[in-house]
């Protein structure tokens, strides 16, 4: 909640302040009528009016914060922001190509990472498991348009053969 007492010799209140889309949300409820402290009853209206006030804003900050985030999937070249093609080094050192999945879950309120193998279960597929493991952290529904959208940003064959081609950066 960001509704706080404030109690200055300039204001005596409270303040409702949220950002939402990068733009800053900030009002005041006086706690003073005709120069004097409110008390009791009075007091509690007033800051019941600031908590309904931040109930409204925060409401629509969590649908902004949804909106942005719908938005951020995709970089400017139509690529998955999350999922990146890699070529994994064994430890045996042969190198395997795998789809590596990194994002903040919204599941569990951390990062999360895996990788998926092409080799081993087909490019199609591996790209499936991506996407599915990616919708489950970032809470996505699989009846969603944005899921479509995700599935089909799929990485086509050739450009999977041109990055398996680059040579390794040594260190």
């Amino acid at each position: 909640m960001s509704v706080e007492l404030l109690d200055t010799t300039r204001f005596h209140g409270f303040r409702v302040r949220r950002q939402i889309a990068g733009k800053t949300y900030q009002e005041y409820f006086s706690l003073k009528k005709d120069g004097k402290r409110m008390r009791g009853a009075a007091r509690a209206a007033v800051k019941q009016q600031a908590e309904d006030r931040d109930a409204v804003l925060q409401k629509l900050q969590t649908k902004a914060k949804a909106e942005a985030a719908k938005n951020a999937l995709f970089d400017k070249d139509g690529k998955v922001r999350g999922i990146l093609f890699r070529m994994k080094t064994e430890k045996s050192g042969t190198r395997t190509p795998v789809f590596q999945i990194g994002i903040m879950s919204a599941k569990v309120g951390k990062i999360v990472n895996t990788t998926v193998s092409i080799n081993l279960h087909g490019l199609e597929t591996a790209w499936q498991k991506a996407v599915d493991f990616y919708i489950d952290h970032k809470k996505i529904s699989k009846r969603a348009k944005v899921y479509q959208e995700l599935l089909s940003a799929q990485p086509s064959k050739a450009q999977l053969d041109a990055m398996k081609r680059k040579r390794p950066k040594k260190v």
